[in-house]
């Protein structure tokens, strides 16, 4: 087992083994939003703009891959125009400007499981939807009134919903009930949060990693030219899978345990000082 006593340390360490030469083969940098590309209080640093751009200018790749919805992550989509995005935690991939990737539930499945999760957490538990085109929530609070950063949602109390949906997140302050949940929707992947008591269902197997695969199918690179950033349980494959997997100073234990590097916290420029050392 790893000992991470500081990012600073566990870079040095493992650049030095991995040699820059690697580094320099960069073709993608996969960044998730919240915890890593985003700061506390949800903005990217001049900096790390600044070194994106030079990223680009070096014909790096970037990309976007985050279990917000496309449409609630439009406020930084909007300026970073990544090449490529994964979204809904890996139900929808776009490269470029065309999606390459969909794993929908039925508007019945969609259905089933807001049945399931008000069976079991109650009526007034809170429950969100992803589609492709918009995001709905049976928020008790404006979402927007708590984070500015949060992209339009559409109030609905979910009694006549009938779309197909990529995700659905829940609510859940019983851990039992959050065990009886995953367990009733064993057909779904179900990740938690870690900031929070929010679980996030998607159909099975789609995932973060599982997202890369389609990419590299359509991009003709491979993963070991992949250099991805995370904080969070969600993260956890992705990072395996890449050539190289960079943990948050600010990420759980056990995204740093899953990571080759450990680099500074996202409210200290560690993106922008890891990429200025290591890649440009």
């Amino acid at each position: 087992m790893s000992l991470w006593k500081n990012g600073k340390e566990k870079i040095e360490r493992t650049c030095a083994e991995m040699g820059k030469s690697d580094m320099k083969k960069c073709k993608l940098l996969l960044f998730d939003l919240d915890g890593t590309l985003l700061q506390s209080d949800k903005t990217i640093s001049s900096r790390t703009w600044s070194v994106l751009k030079k990223c680009r200018e070096n014909g790096i790749l970037i990309g976007v891959s985050t279990s917000r919805s496309e449409q609630n992550s439009l406020v930084y989509l909007n300026e970073l125009l990544p090449d490529i995005l994964i979204s809904s935690g890996g139900a929808l991939v776009k490269y470029k400007t065309d999606y390459i990737y969909k794993a929908e539930f039925s508007v019945e499945e969609t259905q089933t499981m807001i049945d399931v999760a008000r069976n079991i957490c109650g009526n007034n538990c809170e429950i969100t939807i992803d589609t492709i085109d918009a995001h709905y929530w049976n928020y008790k609070v404006d979402p927007k009134k708590l984070d500015k950063s949060w992209g339009d949602s559409i109030y609905t109390d979910f009694s006549d919903f009938a779309e197909c949906s990529l995700k659905m997140c829940v609510e859940i302050f019983d851990q039992d009930k959050a065990d009886e949940l995953a367990q009733k929707l064993s057909d779904c992947d179900c990740i938690r949060f870690s900031d929070g008591f929010w679980y996030k269902f998607t159909k099975k197997n789609v995932t973060k990693e599982n997202a890369i695969r389609k990419i590299v199918e359509v991009c003709g690179f491979s993963t070991a030219s992949i250099i991805a950033f995370g904080d969070d349980y969600a993260d956890i494959g992705m990072l395996e899978l890449c050539g190289t997997g960079v943990a948050m100073g600010n990420a759980i234990d056990e995204v740093k345990e899953s990571a080759d590097i450990v680099i500074g916290s996202n409210d200290e420029d560690g993106i922008a000082d890891f990429i200025e050392k290591e890649i440009l």
